[in-house]
């Protein structure tokens, strides 16, 4: 369950504005019915935009290779995907573009893709207008709530780095769509210059998407940062993607979450806290991955909550004697409606009874291998379930190499793209290889094995489908491979990955179960680099023999 017994940390009286009120459950139920319907996407995770996208580009492609659309249709109509998720506001322009482009420019296309376009617009359209609607009247309650009192925010004049990463992001996605859009025209082939004027322009719109959400991001942070907020009184706890989820003042129980948002806490860029900074980002991974979510503390909220806002937050601070916590919102509000609460508190318990499963099972290996004599050397390599990963693999670029029957220059590059990219990868899932020695872990690569020392190693875990292990500076290395904990619980087998992470954890904790021993050249294992240039010519040499054939 989702409940604290325990009275919310409390938040000192000197950091609370004068007249701040509380936002009580009375005052946060209009907000809260200001809701769109349930079917309208609020709160798209970057999984899921990262799938849209994929889907989008899925979508792209087979118009392109089944329709007779023009590239610039190809390109807009999957990505009103992406824009329906992540960025709305582009909706209200694109949609007017796409329906003149429809009445006008296109003639002679079946009558089945128009349909669907249209369908896929008037979705776009009205789930858009829902939702600026919703955040209408969700901004209209809080500022009532907050009855005119405002706030100056503390570290108003601190850097504003928000946005950044996107812009950055977006101008790397950028140049590959520019270069395929400028070149198209030199590409041999009707259907070539088309498929890379689509590609091209499909690339540049995921490239300004991203770089108008850092633009938009960071435009609100500076509005926010520029004159006295509203301010409110809330209470709020991490989840476990160590976001802030804000409840009502007088819900201690933590019963009906009213949103979460994304936040960094506010530091002083001190170059003497650099390694304790870095040890409370790992430690923040290490939480982030665990099922503990933190206590609920008080907290006053500055700025406006609604969905696409961006506020500060200053919370209790989580150990008694330290100062509270400044946070700045990295990402937008994002509301939880009555059936994302039931959905997320039942996701919750799931998440909760596996976690304590995995604990379980963890701390049993971990005490086990307590009792094992320490060798001069340990060694753990790729095994059974790293080979049936790659074989998965494989098969995935098999399918893809004979599906590709179009012998079209575009096509072409895209399979040997393809290849190339699992000749890096297979290397890596067939050959790793992490060895143990007095001095720290080796793990290898595909240029050299590299050194860990074991003062640096934070932890070992597996979550989910993968191995991971991280280390001082925010470094980390994983594997993945499948699993199937039920089959496992019935047959009473223990995954290589747990058995893996239970050895190392027990060596981080106790220095004498450590390996007494130093390890040679060829036991930290040789670079891979040669097996992913022998993989990735032979890819080439097929491709070119099925080419010339």
């Amino acid at each position: 369950m989702n409940t604290y017994l325990r009275e919310p940390l409390p938040l000192p009286p000197s950091v609370i504005p004068d007249g701040c009120v509380a936002w009580d459950e009375e005052r946060t139920r209009a907000w809260a019915r200001a809701e769109v319907p349930w079917w309208v996407p609020v709160r798209p995770r970057m999984w899921l935009v990262e799938q849209a996208a994929m889907f989008a580009l899925i979508v792209a492609f087979c118009l392109l290779t089944l329709t007779d659309l023009p590239p610039y249709l190809i390109a807009l109509l999957p990505l009103q995907v992406v824009w329906g998720l992540w960025r709305p506001e582009v909706v209200r322009f694109s949609v007017p573009v796409v329906v003149v482009v429809l009445a006008v420019g296109v003639s002679g296309v079946p009558w089945p893709a128009p349909v669907c376009a249209a369908l896929l617009l008037v979705a776009s359209v009205t789930a858009v207008e829902l939702r600026a609607r919703a955040r209408a009247r969700q901004r209209k309650s809080a500022l009532a709530a907050a009855d005119g009192v405002t706030a100056v925010l503390p570290g108003a004049d601190a850097p504003v780095r928000r946005g950044r990463l996107l812009v950055g992001f977006g101008a790397v996605v950028a140049v590959p769509g520019i270069v395929l859009l400028s070149t198209s025209g030199l590409w041999r082939g009707a259907e070539n210059r088309q498929g890379a004027a689509g590609a091209g322009l499909f690339l540049t719109g995921l490239a300004l998407t991203v770089l108008l959400s850092g633009v938009l991001g960071r435009r609100r942070a500076v509005t926010l940062r520029r004159a006295p907020a509203p301010v409110l009184r809330v209470l709020v706890r991490k989840d476990d993607h160590e976001d802030a989820v804000v409840f009502a003042a007088d819900d201690t129980a933590a019963l009906r979450p009213l949103f979460t948002v994304a936040v960094t806490e506010l530091r002083d860029d001190n170059a003497e806290d650099a390694d304790d900074e870095d040890d409370e980002d790992e430690e923040l991974l290490d939480g982030a991955a665990s099922d503990d979510r933190g206590p609920l503390c008080e907290a006053v909220l500055y700025g406006t909550p609604y969905d696409g806002a961006e506020i500060l937050l200053v919370s209790a601070a989580p150990k008694p004697g330290e100062p509270p916590v400044t946070e700045w919102s990295t990402g937008p509000v994002r509301p939880l409606s009555e059936h994302g609460v039931r959905w997320r508190l039942a996701r919750e318990k799931r998440a909760a009874v596996r976690a304590a499963r995995a604990d379980a099972e963890h701390e049993q290996l971990v005490e086990a291998a307590r009792t094992a004599t320490p060798a001069p050397v340990r060694r753990w390599r790729a095994g059974p379930v790293d080979w049936l990963a790659t074989f998965l693999l494989v098969q995935w670029s098999v399918w893809f190499f004979l599906v590709g029957i179009d012998n079209s220059l575009w096509h072409r590059s895209l399979l040997l793209l393809v290849g190339l990219m699992g000749a890096l990868r297979v290397p890596v899932k067939l050959r790793w290889r992490i060895t143990a020695d007095r001095t720290g872990i080796w793990l290898n690569g595909l240029r050299r094995p590299r050194h860990i020392p074991w003062d640096d190693l934070r932890s070992a875990r597996r979550e989910s489908f993968e191995l991971k292990l991280r280390w001082r500076g925010g470094d980390s290395w994983d594997v993945a491979a499948p699993r199937w904990p039920r089959l496992q619980r019935a047959r009473g087998l223990t995954h290589p990955y747990d058995a893996l992470a239970a050895e190392l954890s027990a060596m981080i904790a106790d220095p004498a179960l450590r390996p007494t021993g130093e390890s040679g050249e060829k036991e930290r294992g040789r670079p891979l680099w040669p097996f992913a240039a022998a993989l990735g010519i032979a890819w080439i040499a097929l491709l070119v023999t099925r080419w010339l054939s």
